[in-house]
């Protein structure tokens, strides 16, 4: 007996993602280096705040950061950034759309074996022409029983996908590389997590409130040859809770 679900998280769990955000976030530095001095700027972190602010109007995405590195620019600047400029930034979000769908290695097998015996199902947040272009172009889709791309991962989002399985909180697992929106509402739940960190993430998704009382229902791996070991350490766990 295995849990009633496990969830996979899409963006750095199943292809990569933030490197690109990482690269037009580069770029981006550079067309208002012409303006502006960057360390006294502080750049980063008021294209930061205005990403977080914009997240409730935007959503997450390439859209959101695109308008948020124009409204960045044009304040940090004084409005003097050129328009050919504005257009640069532009086009550096419409390159991160139409970025290629690379797997993360061995995950096509981690996702098949854990698939073998549960019902898998894919969650992931973020634009919705985005996220549909992905997993249409990830040729993993036929694993999954559901997806499901929602604009946020909280418990309220996860609640109601289990409310539509007819499962309870403590019969589901989730993997993903985000300790924020991929394992701290599921185990708060009272679920349990598989996080898989990637090499960089967006500074928004280190925030968590996870504490000590959380471990005994989360594993970290380190690669995804490793996720289905790590699930079936946790069902190890589950079924003794049951007990």
């Amino acid at each position: 007996m295995g849990f009633g679900l496990v969830g996979f998280d899409g963006d750095d769990t199943l292809w990569h993602s933030e490197g690109y955000f990482r690269a037009a976030h580069a770029d981006f530095e550079a067309i208002v280096g012409k303006y502006v001095d960057l360390a006294d700027a502080g750049l980063h972190e008021r294209l930061l705040d205005t990403e977080r602010r914009n997240i409730k109007l935007f959503g997450y995405g390439a859209k959101g950061m695109t308008l948020s590195m124009v409204e960045t620019a044009i304040a940090l600047t004084g409005e003097r950034i050129a328009a050919a400029d504005i257009h640069r930034i532009v086009e550096l979000g419409k390159a991160v759309m139409a970025h290629p769908v690379d797997l993360l290695p061995g995950i096509r097998a981690a996702v098949e074996a854990v698939a073998r015996d549960r019902p898998v199902v894919l969650i992931t947040k973020g634009d919705l022409f985005h996220q549909e272009a992905k997993v249409r172009a990830c040729g993993l889709a036929d694993l999954f029983q559901r997806i499901e791309i929602v604009s946020e991962k909280d418990a309220a989002t996860y609640g109601r996908v289990l409310g539509e399985f007819s499962l309870a909180s403590h019969d589901f697992a989730m993997v993903g590389n985000s300790l924020r929106s991929d394992i701290e509402p599921v185990l708060r739940l009272g679920g349990w997590g598989v996080h898989m960190p990637y090499h960089v993430t967006w500074a928004h998704e280190l925030e968590h409130g996870l504490e000590p009382g959380h471990a005994s229902h989360m594993e970290t791996v380190e690669t995804a040859a490793q996720v289905p070991a790590a699930i079936g350490l946790l069902e190890s766990r589950w079924r003794q809770s049951k007990v």
